[in-house]
């Protein structure tokens, strides 16, 4: 999608993360185009981790190089860095339990972006920063777009009610996307621009690489949620399309500020349903909407994160995103959500992340 993009190919673009779920879209759009891609990643001898992007170099015009680094380790991206115009920061801590939200959570998220911008700010040949923020500092739950008084959320709105004790992982997204724009102001040689995504889905380039909808599309195949789901609105977007909004934004000169990256406002059982109607009931696909007094009552002892607060807060609550802006400034088109969710479903089926339903 980004045939139409004007992308010198006599440069060179570091991807932090480069063996994430984003990451791969975006290192295959930059080699596809001729760039020369430096992909910090933690260990680069590691061949099964960094396979699939050699693989990407063998395929595509441009040029890859692997380099070692480390989110939390100062300075560990200099080397990396060195000659590049373009850094997509795409790194972030990924955890999934914590004992501490401020120590384990919070100050990793933020310090983990410092950590990079510290480095851009002693390269100079970097102009642009393309950082991948998320929806999460946008807003911290459903009910934030009733209290808002808008008919959709946009790049104007920020995060106000998550803290360390409610949507913690919210509160580091914000917090991480404001020590950001704090860092950039503060010089003149290098402008930002964030890339907010809703909950990102569709196939990976690694098949194998990690998402927080996987684990809910290994769920909604298991048969666990037969009995019905919650009334959770959710908005989703391709993760070929989150890249394409990176790509695009790192290299359309007037790029400029935050950018939602959503294409569709959905619902669990807006999903399931397209689930469904794709690949049959024999894997017990929710079909109806649990009460909300149910969830509230049982939520927290089935899942710990399903605090009485967050279930208060969003179920039953719609949420929606307005994503005119990246349609308008970057040319972003989303792909149909019916697409995203069966080209994931069989990529996972394929690996057997899924088995087969039986019959």
């Amino acid at each position: 999608m980004t045939d139409a993009l004007t992308i010198d190919p006599n440069q060179s673009a570091l991807v932090t993360g480069a063996t994430g779920y984003v990451a791969g879209w975006i290192v295959k759009n930059l080699l596809d185009a001729g760039v020369t891609v430096h992909a910090a990643v933690r260990d680069p001898d590691n061949a099964d981790k960094v396979a699939h992007l050699k693989q990407l170099e063998q395929e595509a015009p441009g040029t890859l190089k692997l380099f070692k680094a480390d989110l939390l380790d100062p300075g560990s991206y200099t080397d990396a860095m060195a000659g590049c115009s373009v850094v997509f920061h795409t790194a972030s801590p990924f955890i999934l339990s914590f004992d501490d939200a401020q120590k384990d959570l919070i100050e990793p998220a933020r310090q983990g972006t410092l950590n990079v911008l510290d480095s851009v700010n002693k390269t100079e040949s970097v102009k642009r920063v393309v950082l991948t923020s998320s929806c999460a500092a946008i807003y911290g739950d459903n009910i934030d777009l009733e209290t808002s008084g808008k008919p959709a959320l946009d790049e104007t709105d920020w995060n106000r009610t998550s803290s360390l004790t409610h949507q913690p992982y919210s509160y580091s997204k914000t917090l991480a996307e404001q020590a950001a724009w704090k860092t950039v102001e503060r010089q003149s040689r290098w402008d930002l621009v964030t890339i907010n995504p809703s909950l990102v889905l569709g196939p990976g380039i690694n098949p194998r690489s990690t998402s927080a909808s996987l684990g809910m599309f290994k769920q909604f195949a298991s048969g666990q949620l037969k009995a019905g789901v919650p009334a959770f609105y959710i908005a989703a977007v391709d993760v070929r399309d989150v890249a394409d909004a990176h790509i695009k934004a790192a290299f359309t000169p007037q790029a400029k500020g935050r950018y939602i990256v959503s294409g569709h406002d959905s619902s669990f059982i807006e999903f399931a349903e397209i689930m469904r109607r794709e690949f049959g009931d024999g894997y017990g696909f929710p079909k109806r909407i649990l009460p909300k007094p149910l969830v509230w009552l049982v939520g927290p002892l089935a899942d710990k994160a399903m605090t009485r607060a967050m279930v208060s807060r969003n179920v039953g609550h719609p949420i929606r995103f307005d994503h005119s802006k990246s349609e308008r400034e970057l040319g972003v088109q989303y792909r149909p959500l019916q697409e995203s969710i069966t080209d994931f479903f069989n990529q996972l089926l394929e690996t057997g992340q899924i088995p087969k339903a039986s019959g």
